[in-house]
């Protein structure tokens, strides 16, 4: 079997640093970026086959750089299998504080344009190959409802679970599989600083397998956990006035400043 070609943007810690070691240790060729560029060094160095694998220090709201960085890999790996937009940020956001409205933007930037962008210069590559590949979207639970204290970072996985439905139906003809995932909570930097409780935590490691065999099936969507699936289907189904009972008074991720 040949070796997979994978780029994976947010991937020097996380759910991308898990899923770079979930695909190094398949043997693939790996593109990984992510803005701290001496930790992505630091991690490349420590998986299997490092000298084959590319760093890329790139901010992905520096869209330029992204396409750089893209054309880059695609010259090194003759192509590309799998293109995974994963880099993302979290932040409590209230529309009631201006402040707020400077983290909303970055929040939908990071979130949702550089999906676009990261997906958008492997595209023709994609269309041109024997075997068209896979476009990855990393949705979240937090987008199939809003959570209260969370507008931005809910707004934006609902944005990326509907653009990644609407990518599927154009990539289709030239069969490229487009695949939304849905992490429900996966112990990493992100989450650890949730003061809530964390139904079905999950070590990133064993949501990376899962997430790997997703793709390979090229199945459209999946949720991981699964038993977060059935909530986030049970969620869905509430009434508003049912859903709002339960979840006005929930907690709130902290709030920061913008980046």
């Amino acid at each position: 079997m040949t070796p997979l070609r994978v780029f994976i943007t947010g991937a020097s810690s996380g759910l991308g640093a898990a899923l770079a070691r979930q695909y190094a240790a398949q043997g693939a060729t790996l593109g990984l970026l992510a803005r701290r560029g001496e930790v992505l060094a630091d991690f490349i160095a420590t998986l299997p086959n490092a000298q084959q694998h590319r760093a890329y220090p790139v901010d992905v709201r520096d869209h330029a750089a992204i396409n750089a960085a893209a054309q880059a890999f695609l010259a090194h790996a003759g192509g590309v299998d799998v293109v995974i937009a994963n880099a993302g940020v979290s932040a409590g956001t209230l529309t009631e504080h201006a402040e707020d409205i400077a983290v909303f933007a970055d929040i939908i930037n990071t979130n949702v344009i550089a999906t676009a962008a990261t997906f958008s210069p492997f595209i023709a590559a994609m269309r041109a190959q024997r075997t068209p590949g896979r476009l990855v979207g990393i949705g979240s639970v937090a987008g199939i409802r809003g959570l209260p204290g969370a507008e931005a970072y809910s707004a934006s996985k609902a944005a990326v679970i509907s653009y990644c439905e609407s990518l599927r139906l154009e990539m289709k003809p030239y069969g490229i599989r487009v695949v939304t995932i849905c992490p429900g909570y996966i112990d990493t930097p992100m989450t650890q600083g949730n003061p809530y409780p964390m139904p079905f935590l999950m070590a990133p490691e064993k949501f990376a397998a899962v997430a790997a065999g997703v793709i390979s099936a090229g199945r459209s969507y999946a949720v991981i956990p699964w038993q977060m699936g059935i909530v986030a289907k049970l969620l869905r189904m509430l009434p508003n006035v049912v859903y709002d009972l339960a979840f006005s008074k929930a907690p709130h991720k902290p709030r920061k400043t913008a980046s």
